[in-house]
């Protein structure tokens, strides 16, 4: 038996044109779910962490529509809001779906902290941008409230925030309980809810996102997963993307995949993260991580879809 872990982007809870009413995000993840039923039944153990951007921005366009009637929640907050409920809905939707298989198992959702530093550099030097563009009225506004925007020229302002290194799953034990228990967990949401410690040694949530495919990463390693399959809307990542060169890449050490990158082939913003989320896993010890489609996800699980990271060829 094997233990894997399954990353889900956020677009995979809403439909194909980006639409997050709640009717879309339950359909969109009773579809995941049939994926990852599909693992389960073939008798792996597995754990479901995923991404929550579009859900944390309907959130934020709450926070701002209020503002001037009850005070933003912080973001920290959002994450763990979205956690909760993501993972009620791929409860419901995994128990579905493993039922209908004559495999009825254990889901657990759980709400979970991710460590990071308090002097992380990347507190100083807010960079990733979240939530929709306003106007500079509107954006005034929020930055009353102690929130940073930067004008971004036609297309309004936008609030960024630091994204910084996720450090540890706080929550570690209680996953791996769970998961030798026999339940299919479903944790580290959005990278998990951004805290740090304090010098008393309290932990305090904080204003900043974790990447999600950073943070499966090292939620991978923390419980000694054997597979990493991040699940994407593009079948394996590509080499010279938007070129007349453009090829899928398949089987890679994680030494020539590191080599890639290093030429620019993966945009920082989009495949970037899952690349070097691929490569950490692997060089932590993990068996294998692929990068792959929701719908080849068997398939990926078992290396035989998607890009293939091993540590040797």
């Amino acid at each position: 038996m094997s233990r894997v872990i399954v990353a889900l982007g956020g677009n995979a809870m809403t439909t194909s044109d980006g639409r997050a009413r709640p009717e879309d995000q339950i359909a969109a993840v009773a579809e995941a779910a049939e994926r990852i039923a599909d693992v389960v039944a073939a008798g792996d153990q597995v754990l479901v962490t995923h991404g929550n951007g579009p859900q944390v921005g309907n959130l934020l366009v709450k926070n701002e529509m209020a503002a001037s009637v009850v005070p933003p929640v912080p973001l920290d907050w959002c994450v763990a809001q979205t956690q909760a409920t993501i993972g009620f809905i791929l409860q419901n939707a995994l128990e579905r779906a493993l039922a209908a298989r004559d495999r009825p198992a254990l889901v657990a959702a759980l709400v979970s902290r991710t460590v990071v530093a308090a002097d992380d550099p990347l507190f100083t030097q807010p960079s990733k941008p979240i939530g929709r563009y306003l106007s500079a009225a509107e954006a005034q506004a929020m930055i009353e409230h102690g929130q940073l925007w930067r004008d971004l020229g036609e297309r309004g302002w936008r609030r960024v925030v630091a994204s910084p290194e996720p450090v540890e799953v706080l929550d570690a034990p209680a996953i791996t309980a769970l998961l030798a228990g026999g339940y299919v967990v479903v944790a580290g949401g959005g990278g998990g809810i951004p805290v740090v410690r304090e010098p008393d040694g309290r932990l305090r949530g904080v204003e900043a996102v974790i990447d999600k495919d950073l943070g499966a990463a090292l939620l991978g390693r923390v419980v000694d997963a054997d597979r990493l399959v991040i699940a994407t809307d593009v079948p394996a990542a590509v080499l010279g993307w938007g070129t007349d060169q453009a090829r899928p890449l398949g089987a890679v050490t994680v030494a020539e995949l590191r080599g890639y990158a290093a030429e620019g082939h993966f945009a920082t913003g989009s495949m970037g993260p899952k690349v070097e989320a691929a490569c950490r896993f692997v060089e932590g010890d993990g068996d294998l991580a692929v990068i792959s489609s929701l719908d080849r996800i068997t398939d990926a699980v078992a290396g035989r879809a998607g890009t293939v990271v091993t540590k040797e060829g």
